[in-house]
């Protein structure tokens, strides 16, 4: 890619964050409710309120606001949050490696199930395995997390008591020290199997339920794009000169069918910063979900445009990671981009 496009690409990008960032502002002043009331309780008097409001620039005019805002974010500064009392930065460290674990975890299953699923089902067009795995997507993506997450939670927590819920470690593992933030890392630099099992035993149902809801957009998206790269000339060439058809299906089909997937593997993974919000609450997963939610009932503005901000500078890198990966993947881009 030329440096000048890719500085294009980077602009684009900060004009997006700079987009969102106007928009939570805006958005936080507009819900009912007063910061510095919820800061100074509910018997506090209107003096101290009004001291309060001073000291958190709240009796500034909103132009004035939002330079200070714009001034705070370039020096990495999210705020306070008004719930826990600490850097808004800080906490979003503190809890988002348990979201991004349970999201990658989630991920992995998905693609590690979805895509030799999709492909199968476009192999065997109409056959048994294709209406599996039009049955398997179509619960994918249209199963509440919500919902499944409970059955999930009925069924191997509470009747059969195979797997754990709540937390990333049972009560009586001590957890390791925090290196990455990611509990199997941790545990693995720690050399603690015994926690690593624990670790590994509570992200089997969260990562489950995650997963499926990504399942079944992946197989649709892999079944579509196999499809079309069967009827390809290239395909039929290679038939025709004898290539073995595991050869032609994963040599040279699935190559060509990942390049429009890549997209899709990119927002789904954004969208799993999203997704896990319900998920975490139902298994009392203590990542950014949680967090976010508990924010959003105590009404802590510091605490839910921080992690929207978090949220949607995720999003533009990872679009921007799709793009150099669509430039290694196909040759005619990187033609084209030169």
């Amino acid at each position: 890619m030329p440096f000048a496009q890719f500085l294009r690409r980077l602009g684009f990008a900060a004009i997006v964050v700079a987009g969102v960032a106007v928009i939570t502002f805006a958005i936080s002043h507009l819900i009912p409710g007063d910061p510095a009331r919820m800061v100074a309780g509910d018997r506090a008097s209107d003096e101290i309120i009004a001291h309060i409001r001073q000291v958190m620039g709240l009796d500034r005019s909103l132009p004035v606001q939002f330079a200070i805002y714009l001034r705070d974010l370039l020096h990495g500064d999210l705020g306070v949050s008004l719930r826990t009392g600490r850097p808004v930065a800080q906490d979003i460290a503190t809890f988002l490696p348990a979201t991004l674990e349970l999201g990658l975890v989630s991920l992995i299953l998905a693609v590690v199930v979805g895509i030799p699923l999709g492909v199968a089902s476009a192999v065997h067009k109409d056959g048994p395995i294709d209406q599996l795995a039009r049955t398997v997507s179509v619960a994918g993506i249209s199963m509440p997390v919500f919902w499944l997450g409970l059955i999930l939670i009925l069924v191997f927590y509470a009747d059969l008591d195979l797997l754990p819920i709540g937390g990333r470690l049972s009560d009586d593992v001590l957890p390791p020290e925090r290196i990455t933030g990611f509990m199997l890392i941790d545990t693995l630099i720690a050399g603690d199997p015994e926690a690593f099992r624990s670790a590994l035993a509570h992200l089997v149902l969260p990562a489950s339920v995650l997963g499926f809801a990504q399942l079944g957009t992946i197989t649709r998206q892999i079944r579509a794009s196999m499809l079309d790269a069967l009827q390809e000339d290239y395909v039929r060439t290679a038939r025709a000169n004898g290539l073995r058809p595991a050869s032609i299906v994963f040599g040279h089909a699935l190559r060509n069918a990942l390049i429009p997937s890549v997209t899709l593997l990119g927002l789904l993974f954004g969208d799993l910063l999203y997704g896990a919000v319900l998920t975490e609450t139902v298994f009392a997963w203590p990542g950014i979900g949680t967090y976010v939610v508990n924010s959003i009932q105590s009404l802590d503005f510091p605490a839910i445009m921080g992690f929207t901000l978090i949220a949607s500078v995720g999003y533009v890198l990872i679009n921007l990671g799709v793009d150099f990966i669509y430039l290694a993947l196909d040759p005619q881009l990187r033609r084209a981009a030169s």
